[in-house]
């Protein structure tokens, strides 16, 4: 897809991976939405703030009777529990997936109708190394992002007839709010940015932004021994 000229959305683009989605969607000539829960918290220059709650159906459905125009959609907008599948709240376990999974498809079904007006468009799902193996005390977020990328899977088959690309972005931790407690080795959100669009205008599906991500499905073919060895 060519990015110069496109009208991109990027939801949860105040922070983070999001806001270097946003700020380099706009260097490489795309007009953007930033979306935020708080459009107020979008403080960069040169992009339009919007408020969307990926949550709400009836923020999503306002956001996208604004815009109307968008060709470029990135579902960045996450959550961040920690919550575990055996002891944690349920309410955060569903916070996880209404964020991961139901917000990103219907952020994606309100918007699908406008991104096959634009003739050539995309989407940009923004998964986990997650995605393939989950960690139990993140088992709620890994249960979520697992979800997602079948959805994605599912979602580039049905949306292709209509000319809307869709790619999923795998990475592992980035340097981030979100990780900021966690003592490892980290990726910067501005190269993993410029890597998913890079990514995007060379009209890939799927992008795996690390070498843990790479690690990690490459051992997908060997089964739970390969990702799990206690349970080899």
């Amino acid at each position: 897809m060519i990015i110069e000229g496109s009208v991109a959305l990027v939801t949860g683009a105040n922070r983070g991976l999001g806001r270097h989605l946003a700020e380099q969607l706009r260097d490489r000539g795309a007009t953007v939405y930033a979306a935020a829960r708080n459009p107020a918290a979008v403080t960069f220059a040169g992009v339009t703030p919007i408020a969307l709650d990926v949550t709400d159906l009836e923020s999503i459905a306002r956001a996208a009777k604004i815009t109307g125009d968008v060709t470029l959609l990135v579902n960045n907008a996450g959550s961040g529990t920690g919550a575990s599948l055996l002891s944690g709240p349920l309410s955060d376990i569903r916070t996880e997936m209404e964020t991961h999974y139901f917000g990103s498809l219907n952020v994606i079904r309100a918007f699908a109708p406008q991104l096959a007006r634009g003739g050539e468009s995309a989407i940009l799902n923004v998964l986990s190394v997650l995605s393939w193996m989950s960690v139990p005390a993140l088992g709620a977020y890994s249960a979520a992002k697992s979800a997602a990328w079948s959805m994605t899977n599912g979602l580039r088959q049905e949306l292709a007839a209509q000319g809307t690309a869709v790619t999923a972005l795998h990475v592992g931790l980035m340097d981030t709010d979100m990780t900021r407690d966690i003592d490892a080795p980290k990726s910067d959100p501005a190269e993993v940015a410029r890597f998913a669009l890079d990514g995007i205008a060379a009209g890939r599906s799927e992008l795996l932004a690390d070498s843990l991500s790479e690690r990690v499905i490459a051992g997908l073919s060997g089964g739970v021994g390969a990702l799990y060895p206690a349970f080899a």
